[in-house]
């Protein structure tokens, strides 16, 4: 990104010469719609740190609210499988199509709809736009730690009854 001073967990869409664009929503790869099924909903606890985006979302849960919002598996050329959200219609749902530069990458955010990705300029605090090569730092590959957005930072004591574990260990 720019001024290289935060790191970001993004996923590689696109290589140099691929031909990238999203319409309606659903990703497209040199032409090409790349599958998305539809799998079981993300549902979290509504919190004041971790609000639902939409009341479209929201439901009645045990002690509160829940955010109940679409998930989809998508499946790269290849075969690489991963898990999206697809929140809400924004501006971004229809890019491209941009064909990735020589030594670059084409970035997105599974939650597709809260990510400052490729699909934006590369702006301090904002988009990543097209990702040097060289500022792949790694991959990653376990989820150290998740909470329910519910916790507070200056108030550790908050931060364990707020612990999603079936995320912890679990791969991206």
């Amino acid at each position: 990104p720019p001024g290289n001073s935060v790191n970001y967990i993004k996923r590689v869409i696109g290589l140099p010469g691929d031909r990238v664009e999203v319409r309606g929503g659903a990703l497209r790869l040199n032409g090409r719609a790349v599958p998305r099924v539809r799998v079981a909903d993300l549902v979290v606890p509504e919190t004041s740190n971790s609000p639902c985006l939409s009341r479209l979302y929201t439901e009645a849960a045990p002690g509160g609210t829940a955010c109940r919002y679409p998930r989809y598996r998508e499946t790269l050329p290849g075969g690489r499988s991963y898990e999206t959200l697809d929140i809400a219609a924004t501006a971004a749902d229809d890019f491209g199509p941009v064909t990735v530069p020589a030594g670059h990458l084409f970035m997105m955010g599974d939650n597709r709809d809260r990510s400052e990705d490729s699909r934006y300029p590369a702006r301090e605090g904002g988009g990543v736009g097209m990702v040097p090569e060289a500022n792949l730092v790694g991959r990653a590959f376990v989820v150290i730690w998740a909470t329910d957005g519910s916790a507070l930072l200056y108030k550790p004591w908050t931060w364990f009854g707020t612990v999603r574990w079936n995320r912890i260990g679990g791969g991206f």
